[in-house]
């Protein structure tokens, strides 16, 4: 595994990058671009999505960049940062080789999931995602989030007013595969029907076996620690997750839910659901960032 921190070009803004320690030479990689959720940052987005442990084993190229906009909190905004976002892709294609890169993903916690999914209704990203994982950030159908839920003393959701709480994320207009993890305490119910399933022509969803980790994650809301809650969040600790896949969906695509029992929305990954999440991204299809490039040429 190798480690920098790397300068996006245009806006010589730093961010995370974690590789394998032969590059390009071991194979084909698969490159994730993973977005801290609001309040958070790059060093902590490493924490809680540990992908850079597998970077070797999987042939990741991994990116976790930092908004620029730190007040009210730290967040993704689009005038500030859509560029730099840019950069980073075109940088990480340009180091390793369009032709080196099988699969490039979107990964995104809270607010960098919506991120996320508003990147996906840009030409940039539309043309080029091969896949989106969505940490808490959203879901094709919509898993509302349960009364109450925001951060301790910051801004709550309201009771029911017949408005769905998150907005219903928005269904791009491209063909990727889409993989949604939840904690358990964080919405009222998993949907047991996927639109993004159905319009791939999917079966009815299928359980696999749990997935238990005798290892807690990395990191935790330490911040408002003492004033935590079930929805927002405990200490980091070992626990038991459940995969939901929509089998045999046209041309390949991955389409599943990942519910964690008995947590919240901050408690980060735990290691064996981090690698059961990256074999499933590992299985679909990708090349679409790549294709435009030979497109281009």
């Amino acid at each position: 595994m190798a480690f920098d921190s790397a300068i996006e070009p245009r806006t010589q803004r730093k961010f995370y990058l974690d590789y394998p320690g032969d590059g390009p030479a071991g194979g084909a990689l698969t490159f994730v671009l993973s977005l801290h959720g609001g309040g958070s940052n790059g060093k902590w987005q490493r924490g809680y999505f540990p992908v850079s442990a597998l970077v070797d084993r999987y042939r990741l190229v991994v990116a976790t960049p930092t908004a620029a906009t730190a007040e009210p909190i730290r967040r993704w905004v689009a005038e500030a940062d859509d560029t730099y976002l840019e950069g980073i892709v075109d940088a990480v294609f340009d180091r390793f080789g369009a032709q080196n890169i099988a699969a490039f993903w979107l990964v995104g916690h809270s607010q960098g999931g919506m991120t996320s999914n508003r990147l996906l209704g840009t030409q940039f990203f539309r043309d080029r995602v091969d896949g989106w994982l969505s940490l808490s950030g959203g879901r094709f159908g919509h898993a509302p989030v349960v009364e109450g839920f925001g951060p301790p003393g910051g801004v709550r959701s309201r009771p029911s007013d017949g408005r769905p709480f998150p907005p219903p994320t928005l269904l791009p207009d491209t063909d990727l595969s889409f993989i949604f993890a939840t904690g358990e305490h964080e919405i009222v119910s998993l949907p047991e029907t996927s639109p993004w399933a159905e319009m791939y022509g999917a079966g009815p969803r299928r359980h696999l076996a749990d997935v238990v980790d005798d290892k807690p994650g990395q990191v935790y809301d330490t911040l408002r620690e003492g004033r935590l809650s079930k929805s927002w969040g405990f200490d980091a600790r070992p626990g038991t997750a459940r995969i939901f896949i929509y089998p045999d969906a046209r041309d390949g695509r991955v389409i599943a839910d990942v519910v964690r029992f008995d947590k919240g929305h901050t408690e980060g990954l735990e290691p064996n659901i981090t690698e059961e999440i990256v074999k499933l991204i590992r299985m679909a299809p990708g090349g679409k960032a790549a294709a435009l490039r030979r497109e281009s040429v």
